[in-house]
């Protein structure tokens, strides 16, 4: 039986679809997901697609705050974290929180972080939670980043290491609208005017109770057979030095449970293990040297076939 606060997510989506994120549907369900399951979402694309559009636009839909971090060469860890600043009136040090003190961050080409930076960003991530001079400032709840990551072969750019991929859930690209969606979106000049009057329609209590009903979907053992096979497929694969671990299958199975909860279903399905295994796994395989020209999508899509969905 679909529950309230699934509808309203489900009619939150459709809004944002309909009104002000045409094209951008897999994006955006690929962040609510990660936002149920608690993780964390990467988006590989070129600028000017859409991204801080989408994340304005969760946003402002459920009432979550919105940070932004803008990555450059010189961005260090405290721009991000916060740093604590000697008041001289109160004679002690303040904690000035950063950015990542919100429900939604989007960090901006990621990959042209230091990677001190990067670390920094990953390990609060992770931790879910900024310790400085021996104090630890929780992180709201619910959080979720959305990092942005520029083509490896632009100049300037740090790229992420693999145990540092890991610790995203999903890892999308947006790409170009259809020409007549896009030729619409140059006419009206863009919508940015538009997400000021979004009207709200979840809050963050809401969607920490839709989180809390994620964990009870069901992920029957063919399901999870379906999934185990999927993971170890990868690591046996000839193109592949390291396949998913099981931090990849963990999030696997919350990914799909809560995929199954968008739908209406109290069960995950094999199907929806097989629907996100390419945005949960092709970033999170190390491909041998022969092989890395391959694109790790195409080959997980090439797997997956190999695999056969169990029977109803």
């Amino acid at each position: 039986m679909k529950h309230e606060t699934a509808t309203r997510i489900h009619e939150t989506l459709q809004h944002l679809n309909s009104n002000v994120l045409q094209g951008k549907q897999d994006a955006l369900r690929l962040a609510m997901v990660a936002l149920l399951s608690g993780g964390h979402l990467l988006i590989e694309d070129l600028p000017g697609l859409g991204k801080t559009t989408l994340a304005l636009a969760l946003a402002g839909s459920t009432g979550l705050t919105l940070g932004r971090v803008q990555c450059t060469s010189d961005l260090l860890p405290s721009d991000i974290t916060g740093l604590s600043v000697f008041r001289r009136e109160e004679g002690q040090f303040v904690f000035l929180p950063g950015p990542i003190f919100n429900h939604i961050v989007l960090v901006d080409e990621i990959n042209r972080a230091m990677p001190r930076t990067q670390s920094a960003l990953l390990e609060a991530m992770e931790e879910r939670r900024v310790t400085l001079e021996g104090t630890t400032h929780p992180l709201p709840e619910p959080f979720l980043v959305i990092a942005t990551q520029n083509p490896s072969e632009q100049t300037g750019t740090y790229p992420l290491p693999e145990s540092q991929l890991d610790r995203f859930l999903l890892c999308t690209g947006i790409g170009y609208p259809s020409p007549e969606l896009e030729k619409g979106i140059i006419a009206g000049g863009g919508i940015r005017e538009r997400l000021e009057g979004l009207p709200r329609l979840l809050d963050s209590q809401a969607l920490l109770k839709a989180r809390h009903e994620v964990t009870q979907v069901c992920l029957a053992d063919k399901v999870l057979d379906y999934l185990h096979r999927v993971i170890t497929a990868t690591r046996s694969h000839p193109a592949v030095l390291t396949g998913l671990s099981t931090r990849a299958g963990i999030g696997l199975a919350q990914a799909a449970r809560a995929a199954a909860y968008l739908e209406g279903r109290d069960y995950a399905a094999p199907e929806d293990v097989r629907d996100l295994a390419v945005a949960c796994g092709a970033h999170r395989l190390l491909l041998r040297p022969e092989h890395e020209a391959r694109d790790r999508r195409e080959l997980l899509r090439t797997i997956l076939a190999e695999i056969a969905l169990p029977l109803a």
